[in-house]
């Protein structure tokens, strides 16, 4: 009995380890993006960056918003990943996200 309430426990901790991600979002200026086309290359390319959970694109001001797990990722390894496309990005904030 003492093994199942130890294994039940276990089990929990670990599923709440899962839900405990630390989301952050990072905000990006990048200059080289100031048209439509532009957009969409950041857009096909950045993508594919691990732990990238959201991607929102601001033409008008050149920002790129990335919501990422910081378990995967972090703001220099997204920044080397505009660099893979030659666009460099300058990171403006770079948040913890609340749990929802």
């Amino acid at each position: 009995m003492k093994q199942l309430i130890i294994m039940a426990v276990a089990l929990m901790l670990g599923t709440a380890a899962t839900f405990a991600q630390d989301i952050r979002k990072a905000v990006f200026k990048v200059d080289q993006m100031h048209c439509e086309i532009c957009e969409k290359k950041v857009k096909d390319n950045i993508r594919f960056e691990k732990g990238l959970k959201g991607l929102a694109t601001d033409v008008k001001n050149r920002q790129v918003t990335i919501t990422y797990d910081a378990g995967k990722t972090n703001v220099d390894k997204l920044i080397k990943g505009f660099m893979k496309f030659k666009y460099e990005a300058v990171c403006l904030s770079d948040e913890l996200q609340k749990a929802k």
